[in-house]
């Protein structure tokens, strides 16, 4: 039984001679929870627009539900829409916003009401379903846009930068309710975002595109400790990329020559590598320990402290090394009050061999 609810098949999208999306092929299954994230101008949301219907392909097919979409009118495919910017009717109280769709699918005054004040009380604003868009926060906004989506009880949703526009606070409180609501309702989530982190806390799957392509797909976990390549590893995380020529190999460890010298790594499979061929290594900021005395340890180098960033409990510190190669660590902020942190101070950064992950060629 194929439980793919929507296949792209060698998706093209051209405007004028610009490459928006290229060649995209990818399987969403049904219930799954899947973020498409990119910098800006990856083509993330000209493909969610293509599965909507607002933009048509160039070439190659969107089928949904086993059936091809390609020429289907927007309102003729059940795939409602979260907007960055919600798209509220600011003419049309609350609970009219709820009940437009169903309005435009024939349902009686009746029906609409009790669909709506039941979607109105899930998502926990009841109380203000008479009011006007005017007089709502950006959080209540949000649950109204989610309400007037899923009213409907559509097989897909898709969500456009939906938590853009709120504060830090809202958006983890948003998270929560999107997550929730996805797996008690089994319906499938394509989620586009540049953020990291909204995509890593709900996603099932991510997919990374760059430049309109396809990078990477996978959990968060797999593509956040496995980059497929240098452009995900730079572009996730905080991560470190070492770069150098293998000095000797053994099994699978696998010792590398950098201008900060030498450092080990394991890899869980046989690489075909071979003594002499260059390659990147990435040890990610978070498994990284800092110290004021030289370790034991598989990996050391000493640094000098160039700058931190702050940011809750967690804290980057920016060091430098011999050959004025650049290194990241992300400790928690507790472990500070240790270590002697001012610029220039000289610490020490170690990590085990198996907590590095080798590039791909």
């Amino acid at each position: 039984m194929n439980d793919s609810l929507v296949v792209f098949k060698n998706v093209v999208k051209l405007f004028g001679e610009f490459v928006a999306v290229k060649e995209f092929s990818l399987e969403i299954k049904k219930g799954e929870f899947l973020a498409i994230m990119g910098p800006s101008g990856c083509g993330k949301t000209t493909t969610l627009r293509m599965l909507a219907g607002l933009d048509q392909p160039t070439s190659g097919e969107i089928c949904l539900n086993g059936k091809l979409m390609n020429d289907v009118k927007p309102s003729e495919r059940d795939t409602p829409m979260v907007w960055q910017t919600l798209a509220l009717f600011p003419f049309l109280n609350v609970i009219k916003n709820v009940e437009f769709g169903l309005k435009m699918r024939g349902f009686s005054a009746d029906e609409r009401r009790i669909k709506a004040m039941t979607w109105l009380k899930r998502l926990e604003i009841e109380e203000f379903a008479s009011r006007d868009i005017s007089q709502l926060s950006g959080g209540q906004r949000q649950r109204v846009a989610l309400a007037r989506a899923l009213v409907t009880e559509p097989k897909i949703l898709l969500l456009d930068e939906p938590l853009s526009a709120l504060d830090a606070h809202l958006v983890i409180r948003m998270q929560s309710v999107l997550t929730r609501l996805q797996r008690e309702l089994d319906i499938t989530f394509v989620y586009v975002t540049h953020s990291q982190s909204e995509a890593f806390a709900m996603a099932d799957r991510v997919v990374i595109m760059a430049k309109g392509e396809i990078e990477q797909i996978g959990t968060p976990r797999e593509i956040y400790r496995a980059p497929a390549n240098r452009f995900i590893a730079e572009f996730i995380g905080r991560n470190n990329i070492i770069s150098g020529s293998i000095l000797d190999k053994k099994e699978n460890l696998i010792t590398l020559q950098s201008k900060a010298g030498p450092f080990s790594v394991s890899s869980p499979e046989k690489l075909s590598l071979e003594v002499g061929e260059k390659l990147n290594l990435v040890v990610s900021a978070d498994v990284i320990t800092v110290s004021e005395k030289k370790p034991e340890a598989d990996n050391v180098i000493e640094c000098s402290l160039i700058g931190e960033e702050f940011i809750g409990s967690i804290v980057t510190l920016f060091l430098e090394a011999k050959g004025g190669i650049e290194f990241k660590a992300q400790i928690q902020q507790r472990e500070i009050q240790n270590l002697d942190i001012r610029s220039g101070s000289q610490l020490f950064l170690s990590w085990p061999t198996a907590s590095g992950h080798i590039l791909p060629k």
